[in-house]
């Protein structure tokens, strides 16, 4: 697999130039990632430093209007995550910024890796799509559906977990690898190109929900190294 290439030279992202245009632009053509890249003010590696967050996932929202004595560039750095936090919620998404030093990863991943280091795509049972900005730290990293291969797909794999379910290929076998989400992560293809989201951009990709004519995103955290800060995240 070939390094990341930045957004705007990927064949299934489009960038557009406001948040209306965000809200607003249809999936289509092979696009399934819209991005609205952004250059924010403000010192952000100075919040999470001055947070002191323990390991995991913990929301910061409170934490940061609780705190009251952020220097001139921290609090243009607050001041632009809880904007985009408003700006969110006025339209109907359900919204949260984050402080992130490491996902839950899959100790044993037993017979498919399921975590979200691994390329996947997001499902929902109603018409819906995933916001994402990073504005500190290493971005998630989108795949090209045509770069893709689902894990469950190979040959291989497939037998391996055909004969853990002990039955045929059948309709009972669909549910079992939805059951565990198994259908939903892939590998990269030989030769394949991520892109990255970058930091401060704004994107939303498509998720994987009944009617949807688009082909959903495939993406994926990136990997935390022990001792590197953490990541500021807001996901919708």
């Amino acid at each position: 697999m070939s390094t990341s290439t930045p957004p705007a030279e990927h064949p299934n992202v489009r960038r557009v130039a406001s948040f209306e245009e965000l809200l607003t632009t249809p999936f289509a053509d092979g696009v399934n990632a819209l991005c609205w890249e952004r250059t924010l003010a403000g010192d952000y590696a100075g919040v999470i430093e001055k947070l002191a967050l323990p390991g995991g996932i913990i929301p910061v929202e409170d934490l940061l209007l609780e705190e009251t004595s952020w220097s001139p560039a921290c609090q243009m750095a607050v001041d632009a995550m809880l904007a985009d936090l408003d700006l969110l919620r006025r339209h109907g998404l359900f919204s949260e910024l984050n402080g992130i030093t490491g996902y839950e990863r899959d100790e044993d991943p037993g017979l498919l890796r399921t975590d979200v280091y691994s390329f996947h795509v997001d499902t929902a049972t109603d018409e819906a799509d995933t916001w994402l900005c990073t504005y500190l730290g290493p971005s998630s990293e989108g795949l090209g559906k045509d770069q893709a291969r689902r894990r469950v797909d190979d040959p291989a794999v497939r037998a391996i977990l055909l004969k853990d379910y002990g039955g045929p290929d059948d309709a009972g076998f669909l549910e079992y690898l939805a059951d565990h989400c198994y259908d939903l992560h892939y590998d990269p293809l030989p030769g394949a190109s991520p892109f990255t989201f970058g930091v401060g951009n704004l994107w939303r990709i498509a998720v994987d929900y009944p009617g949807n004519s688009a082909s959903p995103c495939v993406h994926r955290a990136p990997e935390s190294l022990p001792g590197s800060p953490a990541r500021l995240l807001l996901i919708a």
